[in-house]
């Protein structure tokens, strides 16, 4: 396993001060790198481990933050922060802006070549900043599939892969035809993979329906899930370019 060197990095962003993971791999040189964002509850110990899973691919990899360091186990105090977040393009820009600088600043990323992967809040941020017209190599998000300002998503510059459960109640049919309708007329490079039986955040290994109505996690599928980002990333950010 390559040796992988991890630091708490901490940021300002949305009147907070967010508290990242960044994940380095082995060597001294500069490579590809990866902004990775989380749900809606918050950056927990699951995201930091897949920001070190990238690291030992060889990506730099900074899991960033949403809400100051912490990680919200009630629902609705959660729904309270997230979903004015949600409906706020230039907010969640501004805080993936604000995690977008750390991971540039740091010297072992190659500043022209990164990517932008999130999970639900985190997915949609990462869309965003394709929206935005940052320089990124590709974009992927997993049960984060909003559609954005009109017309906006044509400065999206790279390709973009999205996930979603076919049950998944938060990102429904129609929102996944939306989201779909709005890449195509884009002219984005874009796939849409649906996991047949899946609910929301099915990546994720600690949800329930106790927790929020229409979540669950999906062993099989958060495996495949993971695998396709990998693939994403593989192809359009591969390591050794």
């Amino acid at each position: 396993m390559t040796t992988v060197t991890t630091r708490t990095v901490t940021y300002p962003a949305d009147g907070l001060t967010m508290v990242g993971h960044l994940a380095l791999p082995a060597g001294a040189d500069r490579r590809p790198a990866v902004l990775l964002g989380p749900e809606g509850p918050g950056l927990n110990d699951f995201q930091r481990r897949r920001a070190d899973a990238l690291a030992e691919l060889g990506y730099v990899a900074l899991a960033f933050d949403l809400h100051g360091g912490r990680w919200f186990t009630d629902p609705q105090e959660m729904l309270a922060r997230v979903t004015p977040l949600l409906a706020d393009p230039d907010r969640m820009r501004d805080i993936g802006h604000a995690a977008l600088d750390v991971l540039r600043a740091e010297p072992r990323t190659d500043p022209g070549r990164i990517a932008a992967v999130g999970y639900g809040t985190g997915g949609v941020i990462a869309l965003e900043l394709g929206r935005d017209g940052v320089d990124l190599r590709a974009i992927g998000t997993v049960n984060g599939l909003t559609t954005g300002r009109p017309g906006e998503a044509a400065r999206i510059r790279c390709p973009v892969w999205a996930g979603v459960g076919s049950e998944d109640p938060i990102m429904p049919a129609a929102q996944r035809d939306a989201f779909a309708a709005e890449m195509q007329a884009a002219g984005v490079d874009w796939r849409l993979v649906v996991y047949g039986g899946a609910l929301h955040a099915f990546h994720h290994p600690s949800v329930d329906q106790a927790v929020l109505p229409g979540v669950g996690h999906h062993p099989r599928h958060a495996r495949r899930a993971w695998r396709d980002v990998v693939g994403l990333l593989a192809e359009c950010l591969p390591v050794t370019e």
